[in-house]
């Protein structure tokens, strides 16, 4: 069966990677900062906490549910020892050079930035995302290739007249809520290396699989019902904001951070859903932005934070010192020398091949 190419899943998967390095950005100007390992300013803007805690509750666990459909699409092509071997290459490579040679940089920048005894400190770091996705394939993928194998007609026909009903995704969010009150995480938006993010990851993943295996019915109820959605997860943020302090019971987090999901679904399915060069051009650059934007991150902070201008220009500063320098090293960096490709995830072409296609595009 092929699988017809979903461009809006494509979107959603850059647009998550860039809120990404707008959302580790701000952790720059907050007061924690260093207790989690960023470089701090001294110029606090803490209102920028606002709006990323609208963000923190939903940006991982998107990425999640992406990865899952990701999958699918990629069983439509390969057997079980195919699906492996190509994970391996594109998640389990790129996390080992990461942590022996990626994340380093940024514990290096940061230690020399507060003048710490500098170290080699090998660390999966926020590569933390790459090692889990691995997991569950490894985990999810004997069930997978039963779904495929059997292509059990009625369950696929239930589970598309269950999910063609509105309250069908919300119902999904059930077993996010009896993740949190099992789990009790202290924080809901601490993912990385928690035992909370490894089941709400899990969750996602299974999620996202079996949203674009039963077929177009989750699809189509998420683009007809997408601003109510959107309503209730706004709503639920505000309940968050006014009555909580951003800190709400974990399982009204859990069904928020589904609303949003399932809305931004839909909105991306109703808008997005289209090729374009430029969405070729980012889907290729997500992935290695995604590994290197931490060490630029850092040293973004470290060259922007020390200059005698407001806290606010800082921010600005780092922002675009950061987007400027992931794309330049993407593009004349990683791009254009192949043997660095299989490293950042991104797929290597002999030199005959590419001569071929040459060849084959004058001819």
């Amino acid at each position: 069966m092929k699988a017809t190419r979903r461009y809006d899943i494509d979107w959603l998967r850059v647009i998550a990677i860039g809120l990404l390095l707008i959302y580790h950005i701000a952790i720059v100007f907050q007061p924690w900062a260093m207790f989690i390992g960023f470089i701090r300013s001294d110029d606090l803007i803490e209102d920028l906490w606002t709006p990323m805690s609208l963000l923190n509750v939903w940006r991982i666990p998107l990425l999640f549910f992406v990865s899952g459909m990701g999958v699918y699409f990629a069983i439509q092509k390969r057997n079980w020892k195919q699906l492996i071997i190509e994970r391996f290459q594109r998640i389990v490579i790129p996390f080992l050079f990461g942590l022996l040679a990626i994340v380093p940089i940024h514990i290096f920048i940061f230690q020399k930035y507060y003048n710490m005894p500098l170290s080699y400190l090998p660390h999966s770091g926020h590569l933390w995302f790459l090692g889990n996705i691995f997991l569950y394939v490894l985990l999810l993928f004997p069930l997978f290739y039963y779904l495929k194998l059997k292509d059990n007609y009625k369950l696929k026909t239930l589970l598309a007249s269950f999910l063609s009903k509105p309250i069908g995704p919300l119902f999904i969010s059930i077993f996010f809520v009896a993740e949190v009150l099992i789990v009790k995480p202290q924080v809901f938006a601490m993912y990385a290396n928690t035992w909370h993010g490894f089941f709400n990851g899990l969750l996602a993943f299974f999620f996202g699989f079996l949203f674009v295996y039963c077929g177009s019915a989750f699809w189509q109820t998420v683009k007809k019902w997408k601003w109510i959605y959107l309503l209730l997860a706004i709503t639920l943020y505000i309940i968050r904001l006014t009555m909580f302090e951003l800190s709400s019971p974990n399982y009204l987090m859990a069904i928020e951070s589904n609303c949003w999901i399932f809305g931004l679904f839909g909105l991306g399915y109703n808008y997005l859903n289209k090729p374009s060069a430029l969405l070729n051009y980012l889907s290729q650059a997500a992935y290695p932005v995604y590994i290197i934007h931490m060490f630029v991150l850092h040293l973004a902070a470290a060259v922007i934070l020390p200059l005698e201008i407001s806290g606010i220009s800082k921010f600005i500063g780092v922002v675009i010192f950061s987007f400027v320098l992931c794309y330049l090293i993407f593009e004349f960096v990683i791009r254009r020398i192949d043997f660095l490709k299989p490293l950042f995830g991104m797929k290597w072409q002999s030199s005959r091949r590419k001569l071929n296609e040459q060849v084959s595009q004058v001819g």
